[in-house]
């Protein structure tokens, strides 16, 4: 009887054993927990994304004002009855060198002085 509580204790060691320590286990599981969870907000992010698309794809296929819009802002469109005015900054003007007066001579009462050697 002995002999057969010992086997028992050692498969539940080893069933313990793969629960815990190796790496089909416990540490697995958490793994991947979190990267399904990860992936789970990207989907959420994507999804949302594809919904806003899609109200987009809608308003440009009913409604006329949506795509008067994209027209106007990425094509530049001009409607009838619509003046076009178009503002060009002023170029900034060209900058002018200092004027610098014509050497004159320097008219000293001090003696020039030369560096001695």
């Amino acid at each position: 009887m002995k002999w057969f509580a010992a086997a028992l204790a050692a498969a539940l060691l080893l069933l313990q054993y793969r629960i815990w320590i190796s790496g089909d286990g416990v540490g697995e599981v958490l793994r991947l927990r979190n990267a399904v969870a990860a992936q789970q907000a990207d989907n959420q992010r994507l999804s949302d994304r594809n919904r806003q698309l899609a109200a987009e794809v809608r308003d440009l296929k009913q409604g006329y004002t949506a795509l008067e819009e994209r027209a106007r802002t990425d094509l530049g469109m001009v409607a009838e009855n619509e003046t076009f005015f178009q503002v060009v900054p002023a170029a900034p003007a060209a900058p002018t060198a200092p004027t610098v007066p014509a050497a004159q001579p320097v008219l000293s009462s001090a003696p020039t002085r030369t560096a001695a050697r």
